[in-house]
């Protein structure tokens, strides 16, 4: 079983405790379709990383099996904290080419393009960053780090970075001198020109200062978050696939072979350019839906939450036609609700189809892939879905939203 299907709860939990204290202490810092959105992108990429599992793990046993140079002993307490350090280092570098390289950024955009920052944006995670990412931790499985080590440290990593997605923790002193802290990290995800490329490391900030891309946060000059180009979008399908369409424009447009790969490899901005400037005028995205839309999609995320959490626990277990069928409807479900936030024409009708036919089939099946459930609990789920349609229909589906006091942000 997974072990972020464990953790699933713990991050529910957090979210709705920073959004109560948030209220008072950071105004403007949660937005609901930003940040169902933001699930929804963690959820894509979960679904994703079932299916590139050899990718991320099944390439590092591989080497690991045929090509280490030595052979740690997991048992040494030393190795681990060797792994660690040494995971760490590969992830900063991973991080740093995210931000220097075009193919890579086209997976790490995903991360960067809320506006908002709290614990939401820390599981708005890409889809596609396994098919890049695992060249970089090869050096590991070389030196003889076991892939069970190799595993758990990965987790941790990723799992320390989740609480510095946060507007509620100040600086704190000397520990941000050594560790990612949320005052670094909410460096990293601003737009300002000083925020640019800067503070990559996972755990460790020592990386950055080591080489040359740490910067303090700034007291007199507010982090305002997101990316140069935005996304201008609720939909986690199109936000984890716009940047590559970008990329494969240029690259037909290049006038030779070697300049149409090339594109691939130089930075975001074009090689020797600046990045666009930051809008003086800047405001965070916002669609035309209205407060019943964003309520009922805040409901469908909820329900949605545990047929995720059981594919996440179980998809390597199930066969690979039912592993896509699952992932099918979990992506229907998610790509429907992003029609519903951006209020989009048939909105209404497909979220329907879709809710009926999830229905439909939750309470025509025995078992929900392997899940056997009696129908008397299929079918109160299969009502609350159903119920809560009216909410789509009501006259503010296409109301015009009112801005929240920090949605006009000046530079």
């Amino acid at each position: 079983m997974s072990p972020i299907a464990y953790a699933i709860p713990i991050f529910m939990l957090s979210i709705v405790v920073e959004y109560l204290l948030s209220r008072r202490r950071a105004p403007g810092a949660y937005d609901i379709a930003d940040g169902i959105t933001s699930l929804h992108f963690g959820v894509l990429s979960q679904i994703a990383g079932a299916f590139t599992f050899f990718l991320t793990i099944g390439i590092y046993t591989w080497t690991f099996e045929h090509f280490r140079l030595a052979t740690l002993p997991q048992t040494e307490w030393w190795v681990w904290l060797f792994a660690l350090l040494f995971y760490d280092f590969c992830y900063y570098w991973v991080h740093r080419a995210g931000h220097e390289v075009n193919l890579l950024w086209g997976a790490h955009q995903v991360h960067h393009s809320s506006e908002y920052y709290n614990l939401t944006t820390a599981l708005r995670q890409t889809a596609t960053g396994a098919f890049t990412a695992w060249p970089f931790y090869l050096a590991m499985a070389l030196a003889g780090v076991p892939p069970f080590v190799f595993g758990v440290v990965a987790l941790i990593d990723l799992l320390y970075q989740y609480w510095v997605h946060t507007q509620l923790v100040p600086k704190l002193g000397v520990i941000d001198r050594i560790l990612v802290t949320p005052s670094n990290h909410r460096v990293h995800h601003g737009q300002n020109d000083y925020c640019l490329d800067r503070n990559y490391g996972g755990i460790f900030i020592f990386w950055d200062r080591l080489f040359g891309t740490f910067v303090d946060e700034r007291d007199d000059e507010p982090v305002v978050y997101g990316i140069r180009s935005p996304l201008g979008s609720y939909d986690p399908v199109w936000g984890n696939l716009n940047v590559y369409r970008d990329i494969a424009r240029q690259s037909r447009a290049a006038p030779s072979l070697a300049k149409a790969i090339g594109v691939w490899f130089e930075p975001p901005a074009g090689r020797g350019k600046k990045p666009p400037p930051m809008r003086e005028d800047f405001r965070r995205y916002d669609s035309s839906a209205g407060a019943s839309a964003r309520r009922y999609a805040l409901w469908q995320y909820v329900l949605l939450i545990a047929p995720a959490t059981h594919f996440i626990a179980i998809a390597r277990q199930l066969e690979w036609l039912e592993r896509v069928q699952y992932a099918l409807i979990l992506v229907a479900w998610i790509w429907s609700l992003s029609s519903v936030l951006e209020a989009r024409a048939q909105s209404r009708r497909v979220e329907t189809l879709r809710v009926v036919a999830t229905a439909s089939l939750l309470i025509s099946s025995a078992s929900w892939f392997g899940l056997a459930m009696d129908i008397i609990w299929r079918a109160p789920f299969a009502l609350l879905m159903l119920l809560p349609l009216w909410y789509l229909y009501r006259h503010d589906q296409a109301a015009t939203p009112t801005p929240s006091s920090r949605s006009s942000i000046s530079a």
